[in-house]
This record gives structure tokens, sequence and C-alpha cells, in this order.
């Protein structure tokens, strides 16, 4: 079975309830061994926007000693994370229905030491750049570390194929874009994140890092 899934830009197949991304499935390998690098030792970790959880459940089985949250708006995304989450031995945890866009819940504020999102913010409303950042704010502890994954754009050093990609977002919806790691950084550092790195993934993406203050 096929489904279309317009906001995720891709074609998606499902088997009983987990979803399955060609994305994901092009990009769980490479993150999985870049966040083994700089993942905290046994870290909790939250997870904004987790998509079908394939990729979660991935890293999972690479970061061994992770507890992880995945999370979604969408309810259908969350039945497939937690679908997925069989094959993580209890390190995935029941997924959240969490939305960038309003406050996090109280219980979950201090509760994390890494919070971790890939491929959202550019088909998401710009306002969810700050949401984000705030919703880690709130959610990291003292030195917590957040990962961002996708394409950025980095003035005119950018990728031509990225920069062709933010045009063609644009088209589509003028509120997406591929965001510029210069303006990523400011809004995360006016929410007491402070940047830490970046590391080139393939395909012209990035593995972005920030820490809180």
């Amino acid at each position: 079975m096929t489904r279309k899934q317009p906001i995720h830009l891709e074609d998606r197949k499902m088997r009983g309830a987990r979803l399955y991304s060609p994305t994901a499935g092009r990009n769980k390998a490479p993150l999985a061994q870049a966040l083994s690098l700089y993942m905290p030792h046994k870290a909790s970790v939250l997870e904004i926007a987790s998509g079908t959880g394939e990729q979660a459940a991935h890293i999972c089985q690479r970061c061994r000693d992770v507890t992880w949250q995945p999370s979604d708006p969408d309810a259908e995304s969350r039945a497939s994370q937690n679908g997925w989450a069989l094959d993580t031995e209890g390190a995935m945890l029941p997924s959240l229905n969490i939305n960038v866009l309003m406050p996090l819940a109280e219980e979950l504020h201090g509760k994390f030491d890494a919070l971790f999102c890939s491929n959202m913010i550019h088909i998401a409303p710009k306002a969810s750049v700050a949401g984000l950042a705030a919703v880690a704010s709130a959610a990291l502890k003292s030195g917590g570390e957040v990962f961002l994954y996708g394409p950025f754009l980095f003035g005119d050093d950018s990728a031509p194929s990225n920069v062709a990609f933010a045009d063609r977002l644009k088209l589509r919806d003028p509120d997406w874009g591929v965001r510029e790691l210069d303006l990523v950084k400011h809004i995360f550092g006016n929410a007491g994140l402070n940047y830490a790195g970046v590391t080139a993934m393939p395909a012209n993406n990035h593995l972005v890092r920030f820490q809180k203050i």
C-alpha cells in the first residue's frame, strides 16, 4: 500500500501501523553514525517531528544506551513510531503529541539530556524555528544538547542544490524554505542555546549542534 504524504514531499509505504520513508531509509545509517559520536552517555532524548519512527529505531539500535522519546503532532505518524518502537527493546517510549507552535507540557520541562529534530524546519512555518528553540530550552537539562539535521543555507557558500530546493519549497508554500544557518544560530542563541558546531553529512545535509547554557 502506498500513501501520499505531501508535507514530507515523498511517497511512503505502510505495513500494519508502520510507515516506511525513503528519506529516512537513506539517512538513518549516516545519522546514527554521526550521533553516536556526539550523543551524551545514557542520554534521555526527546525527538521532535519523529515522522515514521524508522530513523529513531535505527538510531536506538546503534546508540544502545539511549532512552528515546519520539513525538509528532500527527496521529498516524505516532502510531507508526509506536510500531517501530517494537524493534528497540524498550528504548523508544510511547510517542507523544508535541507541536512546537504550542507550549511544552510542564511535566516535560528539564527532563531530557538531548533533543533531536530531523528534516522539519524547512517544511514548516518560519515560526517553527523559534518554537523548536523554545521547546528545546524548556525540555533540556542544563548542559543538554540539541541536534538538528537537514539542509541549511550558508550565505554565498550555500550548495546550489539547496538554493534550488529552497526556491521550490517557497513556490509550494511561501512560509517554507531551507533556513540560513546564521539565522537559526541567532534564534537558538536567543533561547539560551549556544552554537556548538556543524558536521557535513551526505547529500548536502548537515548535523548542527547546540548546547543549553
